[in-house]
């Protein structure tokens, strides 16, 4: 048998949970998927995936200029004047569905 290393990784629970369902259906274990995925990332010279920010990035206060942040500002009273708003269970459930969180 070949010698083998441990690695430990932190992960989501909830993460950990469902990759585990997942590799079950597949008949794979945990620590094969490891090994497969740090196969690949060898034969690939990379992560064997894209890897990329999401198109849709929330915007954030400390990214925005002074003028960014004013014409910001300027749009959203521009779409309360104009009745363009959305409810707060709206927003959340788009936050979640799009962002997790």
């Amino acid at each position: 048998m070949a010698k083998t290393s441990n690695i430990f990784a932190r992960v989501e629970p909830k993460v950990k949970e469902q990759a585990e369902q997942v590799l079950e259906q597949l008949g794979i274990s945990m620590s094969n998927a490891v090994n497969l995925f740090l196969k690949q990332i060898i034969i690939q010279r990379g992560i064997p995936f894209e890897v990329k920010l999401p198109e849709n990035i929330p915007l954030s206060y400390d990214s925005l200029t002074k003028e960014q942040f004013d014409i910001e500002i300027e749009k959203g009273m521009t779409d309360i004047k104009d009745d363009r708003t959305y409810s707060m269970e709206s927003v959340a459930e788009e936050m979640k569905r799009d962002y997790g969180i």
